[in-house]
């Protein structure tokens, strides 16, 4: 049985794998499989993995032991708990976060979501919910879709988290943070996140996973953070698909098409 079984789900398969045949997440050449890479892209892909600082998720060039924390870390600590990323914010990644974000690919969500879960094996669990960095309503009437949201929503899925999309809004526009020093990173978003009513008692005493598509400063994530805390969450995580790396951010900050916290 279990032969004319497998037969059965191959003649399925096989039809719209020729009409549809998977492409390479990162270039579009034809692959093996949906949800992967070429063998092009796949180097140009570059994983964040232990060692890292315990707090910010900042990898380290050999292994400090322990507990032990980055210079960032200390010098600044920041009002979450824990910061993950699953790659680096560069070649592949990049293109992924772009066409997600500009280009309406929304169909690259749910793969790069697997990649932030195994990122962030040690956030998930201890009743934790998901939560996405909010558009503005404005911004979000003019792209239609919140790319925060598409992400946070697929991870929940896979994590068999809770998803409350609805938690967290940003009550007014901010510029894009492009551009921008750290000081104004920190005063664009000041105040700009709050959790209304019925979030607040949703999220009360519970262990928050606070997911976006990119870490640059940490400036955005940080401000929704504190609005998170104000109603009485235990607990925030922030998840991000990728991080600019301390030594990446003068790259990526001339990336003209970047955009990437807003």
């Amino acid at each position: 049985m279990g032969l004319f079984r497998q037969a059965g789900e191959m003649a399925r398969v096989w039809p719209a794998r020729l009409l549809f045949p998977p492409v390479c997440l990162g270039c579009r050449n034809l692959v093996a499989a949906p949800g992967t890479l070429c063998a092009q892209c796949w180097p140009g892909m570059r994983f964040l993995e232990r060692p890292w600082c315990q707090v910010m998720g900042t990898p380290f060039g050999y292994d400090m032991g322990e507990g032990f924390l980055s210079a960032e870390a200390i010098a600044d600590p920041p009002p979450f708990a824990r910061a993950r990323a699953a790659v680096a914010y560069d070649g592949v990644a990049r293109r992924l976060v772009q066409g997600l974000k500009f280009s309406d690919r929304i169909d690259l969500a749910p793969w790069m979501a697997r990649w932030m879960l195994r990122a962030a094996s040690e956030l998930v669990g201890d009743g934790a919910v998901v939560v996405p960095v909010p558009l503005h309503r404005r911004r979000f009437f003019l792209r239609r879709f919140n790319q925060s949201a598409e992400l946070a929503r697929a991870f929940a899925r896979l994590a068999g988290l809770d998803y409350l999309p609805s938690a967290l809004l940003r009550r007014r526009i901010t510029r894009q943070q492009v551009g921008l020093g750290a000081r104004e990173r920190e005063a664009n978003v000041r105040g700009a996140f709050a959790v209304p009513p019925q979030g607040a008692s949703a999220l009360k005493g519970r262990r928050v996973i606070l997911v976006d598509d990119v870490y640059t400063t940490g400036a955005t994530v940080s401000a929704a953070t504190r609005a998170l805390k104000r109603v009485g969450v235990r607990q925030v995580d922030v998840l991000t698909f990728a991080r600019v790396l301390p030594g990446d951010f003068a790259s990526a900050e001339a990336e003209p098409y970047i955009g990437v916290e807003e």
